[in-house]
């Protein structure tokens, strides 16, 4: 008993570190901190850090950013020299994170900071991930939820550990999950797999998911359908085996024919073939080439990727403890005076 009053002091007086990858989001980088920091206050959460990774916005963002970070002690942020994209983003906030705990939510308010105290709670409970399971998609057209629903199912299939459908990355992660996680050193990441791939404890809390509050989304189809491979690359060499097996059965369907062909020819004979069934032929069998050595390029390139050990983000410079450094600077100024 005296065990477990220790173990909830120590989670009640944890640091939490909010991790917020952004990118040219100046439209609505005020109002979600004025939520987050109304949903931090109302669940009486004071030991936290939270931690904007700007990810070469090339908007107002990072003046703002600093702004809030000369007014707000909780408030860091992680400049990154260039855009690296937000698998990057959110494995340098995992890997500056000194909390406790981390939360990993985007700043366009699609997902509600509101609901940050329920995550916390489920984690002081034991869970050491919290994914939040979205119940709707407001004004996502059918396209996208179609193949989203039909990349979960592939992944399912094909993968040896299920990824959870219709989760994002917004998630709590303990302390443990967190290093777990910083102990991966791969370049090419698809980190809902890799959220997923750590195991633990885990907790589902289910939500309804807003549209933006403003501002446009970065995501487009070309952008989705590369993430898409990457995810499937990353964590399952079944697309090797598929095309290993049509290669063979391929082979074993034009071996059959030919055998067919040349029975036919002896006890028959047979007139020259016709050019067009000819070409069909010659292009199908092209195609399944090009499409298996396609899948083999694609596994090469991230071999070559991960072979020449490029550091996956680079730091301009690391904002904290701006707002101190502000009161420091008021308090000489008017010891001056």
């Amino acid at each position: 008993m005296r065990g477990q009053n220790s173990l909830v002091r120590t989670l009640q007086t944890a640091v939490l570190s909010i991790i917020v990858p952004i990118f040219n989001e100046e439209e609505v980088l005020y109002e979600f901190y004025r939520r987050l920091s109304r949903a931090l206050t109302s669940a009486h959460l004071d030991d936290v850090e939270i931690l904007f990774i700007n990810d070469g916005s090339t908007d107002k963002t990072l003046g703002l950013l600093l702004a809030l970070a000369q007014t707000d002690a909780r408030v860091q942020v992680l400049d990154l020299s260039r855009n690296f994209g937000k698998e990057a983003a959110m494995t340098a906030g995992l890997e500056h994170a000194a909390g406790d705990a981390a939360i990993i939510i985007d700043a366009d308010l699609q997902d509600p900071p509101e609901l940050i105290p329920q995550m916390v709670a489920a984690w002081r409970n034991g869970s050491d991930v919290v994914y939040m399971h979205r119940l709707s998609r407001e004004k996502e057209t059918w396209l996208k939820k179609t193949t989203a629903a039909a990349f979960y199912a592939l992944m399912g299939r094909i993968g040896r550990f299920r990824v959870p459908e219709n989760v994002g990355d917004f998630r709590l992660l303990s302390r443990r999950a967190i290093d777990a996680l910083n102990r991966m050193p791969e370049r090419t990441r698809f980190m809902k797999g890799l959220f997923a791939w750590i195991g633990f404890p885990a907790k589902q809390i289910s939500y309804h998911r807003a549209t933006r509050h403003a501002g446009t989304t970065k995501w487009n189809y070309w952008h989705l359908w590369n993430f898409a491979i990457e995810g499937i690359t990353s964590f399952t060499v079944t697309p090797l085996k598929i095309a290993s097996y049509v290669g063979v059965l391929t082979s074993l369907a034009a071996l059959l024919y030919g055998g067919f062909v040349f029975t036919k020819t002896l006890i028959s004979g047979d007139p020259v073939p016709g050019y067009p069934s000819l070409m069909v032929v010659i292009v199908f069998l092209g195609g399944l080439q090009l499409l298996a050595l396609g899948i083999m390029g694609e596994y090469l390139g991230r071999m070559f990727i991960e072979t020449k050990q490029r550091p996956l983000y680079l730091v301009n410079r690391h904002y904290k403890d701006m707002a101190q450094q502000r009161k420091l600077a008021l308090v000489q100024d008017e010891g001056a005076r």
